[in-house]
């Protein structure tokens, strides 16, 4: 018999996730779930890899210690920290503070592309349809500024570093459990299937190991 999910486990301490859902489901309007997880998820991935970018960032401009002299711009000073470097035009910010623009799609799409680019590891991974013409571009714009509102870095914990790819997991499993009851499968088997985008993933257990080893620090 196959095993069913720990509903119990996967939704126990839930705080900013479910809220972010409730949030991020109005947005929904009548997208199919099935379309929509792939707009909400990718989005989400995105703010992991720039969130994780600026709290490295932030330690190579104060200087202090082993970043004495480091330049905040050099992207060789982020891949010797295993930390995934976003050029400008890719930086959550830019995309945020232009969230309201009708160009934002094209605007999130060119972000995907550059930071594929610049980081061979993720080639191929990122999702990079947001400006085709059947997505609201309001509705995009509205949901960018919602994710913009969790912070996916291991500060946001009070944990080590490499704990901060857990707190991505958390919210990736949530949603994916909701979007699999939202089109009424079975939450072990949609688990399964729906991670198919990222790198390696077989489920969210899966995927976990495979992005602790691309982008966690030992």
């Amino acid at each position: 018999m196959a095993r069913k999910p720990n509903t119990e486990t996967s939704t126990a301490n839930l705080g900013f996730e479910q809220k972010l859902w409730l949030t991020a489901d109005k947005l929904r309007n009548n997208m199919d779930a099935a379309e929509y997880k792939h707009v909400v998820l990718g989005l989400i991935f995105l703010k992991y890899i720039s969130d994780t970018f600026e709290e490295h960032r932030a330690k190579l401009l104060a200087g202090q210690g082993d970043y004495a002299g480091a330049n905040a711009e050099d992207p060789d000073e982020y891949k010797a920290e295993n930390v995934f470097w976003v050029p400008a035009d890719a930086r959550w910010s830019h995309l945020q503070a232009s969230a309201k623009q009708p160009t934002i799609g094209k605007t999130v799409d060119d972000a995907m592309v550059a930071i594929e680019r610049d980081n061979p590891r993720l080639k191929g991974v990122l999702p990079k349809d947001y400006a085709r013409p059947g997505l609201d571009k309001q509705r995009l714009g509205e949901l960018i500024d919602v994710i913009a509102t969790i912070e996916l870095t291991a500060a946001s914990e009070g944990e080590k570093t490499h704990r901060s790819v857990d707190l991505l997991g958390r919210v990736y499993e949530y949603f994916l459990t909701r979007f699999a009851s939202a089109e009424g499968k079975n939450g072990g088997q949609y688990l399964r299937h729906s991670a198919c985008w990222l790198p390696g993933a077989a489920g969210v257990a899966a995927w976990r190991m495979r992005v602790q080893r691309v982008v966690a620090s030992d």
